[in-house]
């Protein structure tokens, strides 16, 4: 199982922040083809505030089905929305099951 993971900062209006994420971003992340499932989760600093606030992780066969939902109508539609409010506070990894 391949996975793309996305980690946020903070932001500076995490109310305007989260509507965006939450109610365009989302919808047209999940409408990705090859996806199995995402998930979105707020993080914790333990003993303090971390340097991340929210983690989402989204779930693909492999790493070319994740290659080929990016490259996707969808796919391309969600990173151009991604960047236009969160390109400031994102930083994204690709995971690999052992």
């Amino acid at each position: 199982m391949t996975k793309l993971i996305a980690l946020y900062k903070k932001p500076e209006n995490i109310e305007d922040f989260e509507n965006k994420y939450f109610n365009e971003h989302m919808p047209l992340v999940n409408k990705m083809p090859g996806l199995i499932k995402s998930e979105v989760v707020r993080l914790k600093g333990i003993g303090g505030e971390g340097k991340f606030y929210l983690q989402a992780t989204m779930y693909f066969d492999n790493e070319d089905k994740l290659n080929e939902a990016m490259a996707s109508p969808e796919g391309r539609a969600s990173a151009k929305n991604l960047m236009s409010f969160a390109k400031d506070y994102v930083t994204m990894y690709i995971g690999e099951d052992n």
